[in-house]
């Protein structure tokens, strides 16, 4: 059997490996139940299942039609969008809600291929802005808006 659709093939070892994964550590810990009274296994099992069945069917689909090739990996973007999360959660109580996304949105765009300053900018702003409105106004999380030095100006 020849494989047709490289990139296929490995989204469909991908699915099925997580599918079958999350299924059995789900009913190796789990109580299943039934579908009149689920347990805590029934969903992720049954989730497994489905992801499986869609792998297989990737699978199949490489060995019968001709696809693309699997792109190189880049491991920059991984690395920088790694290092923005964890900036992002090691800060946020230090600088605030703002500086911390500051940090989040510049060292995950610095990660992709092409960083324009104006544009990183704009969807600071607008992120600081959706944030600030749906999670500290709308859902009233407690999130420290800004900085404790500089609070006293950033009443909302």
């Amino acid at each position: 059997m020849v494989i047709k659709s490289p990139k296929d093939f490995w989204a469909g070892v991908m699915f099925v490996t997580f599918g079958a994964g999350m299924g059995v550590i789900a009913l190796k810990n789990y109580q299943m139940g039934s579908a009149v009274r689920m347990g805590p296994a029934y969903f992720p099992v049954v989730l497994g299942g489905i992801l499986a069945v869609l792998g297989l069917i990737l699978l199949l689909r490489a060995f019968v039609l001709k696809g693309d090739k699997v792109p190189t990996f880049h491991f920059r973007p991984l690395l920088f969008i790694l290092v923005a999360c964890l900036a992002f959660a090691y800060t946020l109580k230090l600088l605030g809600l703002i500086g911390a996304t500051l940090l989040l949105v510049f060292i995950s765009a610095y990660g992709g291929h092409e960083f324009k300053w104006k544009e990183v900018a704009i969807l600071y702003v607008a992120l600081i802005i959706f944030s600030v409105l749906v999670f500290v106004k709308g859902l009233t999380l407690p999130f420290q808006i800004c900085p404790e030095i500089i609070e006293d100006f950033c009443r909302f």
